[in-house]
Order: C-alpha cells, then sequence, then structure tokens
C-alpha cells in the first residue's frame, strides 16, 4: 500500500485547508484510515480517524468541531478538511492506513504511512 498525502501550504489564522491522501491497492474500502501530526520539536500525535465497516470517525480533542474527516473508496482517498486553523495547528500532517482494524487512534495500529504534507499556520 502506498499513500500520498497532499493539499499542504501557508494560511492565515481563521482559515481552512482540505488534506487529501490517496491510495495505491484494490482494497482500500477494508482499510481504517487516519491522520497524524508532528509540529517541530515535539511528537508525532494522533489527529483524526476513519472506520472502513461503518464510517464512524474519532478526533483529538484539540481539532474537535474544527476538522472533518471524509474518505471516498471510490476514488481510494482519504481528506480531512481543516477549518478555523491555528497557529498550534502548524506541522507535518500523515496520513496513514491500518489494514487489521475498523478504525485505530494511536499510531501503533498503522501499517502504512505516507511521506507527510506541511501545514503552515501564520498568526
Amino acid at each position: 500500500v502506498q499513500l500520498q498525502a497532499s493539499g499542504g501550504g501557508l494560511v492565515q489564522a481563521g482559515g481552512s485547508l482540505r488534506l487529501s491522501c490517496a491510495a495505491s491497492g484494490r482494497t482500500f474500502s477494508r482499510y481504517a484510515m487516519g491522520w497524524f501530526r508532528q509540529a517541530p520539536g515535539k511528537e508525532r500525535e494522533f489527529v483524526s480517524a476513519i472506520g472502513w465497516l461503518d464510517g464512524s470517525t474519532y478526533y483529538a480533542d484539540s481539532v474537535k468541531g474544527r476538522f472533518t474527516i471524509s474518505r471516498d473508496n471510490a476514488k481510494n482517498t482519504v481528506y480531512l478538511q481543516m477549518n478555523s486553523l491555528k497557529a498550534e495547528d502548524t506541522a507535518v500532517y500523515y496520513c496513514a492506513a491500518a489494514v487489521r482494524s475498523n478504525i485505530a487512534t494511536t499510531e501503533y495500529e498503522y501499517d502504512y504511512w505516507g511521506q507527510g504534507t506541511l501545514v503552515t499556520v501564520s498568526s
């Protein structure tokens, strides 16, 4: 499985971005997908996840109400819509796929990782 994240960039605080993650493989519809981020000098942290079985979603408290994860199985793509961005959202964002779980919220559950896309929010 190969994952290609895109959509990062520079945005002012309060603005929006949509990240995309395109996946290879014919069984994307059965992958749990997630987004993580790593800010400079910090450890990678969970942002959001979406299950394959029922489309259930999870969010970190820090992004709840501002970010929305979704998936399009026909396009083998998962999205992260980020609204009301804050300076503290600045990070490299990684998408990941888990093949053993319906939904996963820890990085240890994920089997494949994309290369990351940089989001910079200016205050």
